[in-house]
């Protein structure tokens, strides 16, 4: 396993931080969860969130921000916690009130609109996280170029595949997770989400022996950052290029719709993956400057050289263009 935290002061970076994903999709419950903790150590602050999309169309949210001293292994903000075992496993355990809302779009504006609330709910949740591959680590098979461009997106990135399995309770009713497929995933550096370009980060699982982690970064001048891996047959691949065939956003330019890209893996095998995004819940930013962007947290279809039933996350981060 990789180093849990780094300490020390590593830059005087405000929004340098180390932050900690986890996401995974129940197929047999068609309940898709995704959660985060972050820690800024320059800003004395941490935060998490947590996401679920429910069979119903419908999502849940929780958000928390909290001011901390003492950064440490005890991965855990508000509700959530994110820990790691001796035995190389995690634990993410939630207990906390959860907000509601018919249409996962609608997510962000429940504050200022509290009418668009459909519920809240008390939600616990219980998941294994056991690891399926060795940790992948983005940094090490990318080029300088990508690494240039990819500086105010983390300076280290690792990824992980696993088998999830566990409980979920909302209200009274709960969830069995029996033995499904998710991924965490541990960055570190700076991360300006106003001011690192357009990206795409797709987690995509087929089954236990295939898996591929597609994210680019797209500057204004059009060039790449390339990172992430094919996962088959029990190896790591690293993606040595990725070409946007297509990305199809609404008429707005911000939300996603669908995606094709041509990827060269490092064997020198080519790759097709096509994609049709689900339900979106949208996280929007906005710095001192007044620039924004949108991050956009959503589960998608994929295909796989022409392999149908991918599922998975598909996110996009996406600059507000005036």
């Amino acid at each position: 396993m990789e180093k849990i935290i780094h300490k020390g002061k590593l830059t005087d970076h405000p929004e340098w931080n180390e932050s900690y994903y986890f996401v995974f999709f129940d197929k047999t419950n068609n309940i898709g969860g995704m959660s985060r903790i972050g820690f800024k150590p320059n800003k004395s602050e941490g935060m998490t969130f947590f996401f679920l999309f429910l069979a119903d169309g419908s999502a849940a949210g929780y958000h928390k921000e909290i001011k901390l001293k003492n950064f440490s292994e005890n991965l855990h903000v508000g509700g959530m916690s994110h820990n790691w075992q001796d035995d190389e496993s995690w634990k993410y355990l939630f207990k906390g009130t959860m907000i509601f809302v018919a249409d996962p779009l609608n997510l962000p504006k429940v504050r200022a609109n509290p009418k668009l609330i459909l519920k809240s709910n008390k939600v616990l949740m219980d998941l294994t996280f056991n690891p399926l591959n060795e940790i992948y680590e983005y940094s090490e098979y990318m080029t300088p170029e990508s690494l240039e461009i990819g500086k105010k997106s983390g300076d280290k990135h690792w990824e992980q595949i696993g088998r999830v399995k566990g409980k979920i309770s909302i209200g009274k009713e709960d969830y069995i997770v029996n033995s499904v497929i998710g991924q965490r995933d541990h960055t570190y550096g700076v991360r300006d989400w106003t001011g690192v370009g357009d990206w795409l980060y797709y987690v995509v699982w087929f089954n236990e022996n295939l898996t591929i982690n597609p994210a680019a970064i797209v500057t204004d001048d059009e060039r790449l950052s390339i990172g992430g891996f094919l996962f088959k047959d029990g190896k790591n691949i690293p993606l040595r290029s990725i070409n946007i065939i297509k990305q199809e956003y609404d008429e707005q330019g911000v939300y996603p719709i669908s995606s094709e890209l041509h990827i060269i893996d490092n064997l020198g095998e080519e790759h097709n993956l096509k994609a049709q995004v689900g339900p979106i819940i949208p996280v929007p930013f906005k710095d001192e400057e007044g620039n924004k962007s949108i991050l956009v947290q959503a589960f998608g279809k994929f295909e796989l050289d022409g392999i149908k039933g991918g599922y998975g996350t598909f996110e996009t981060l996406r600059k507000v263009r005036n």
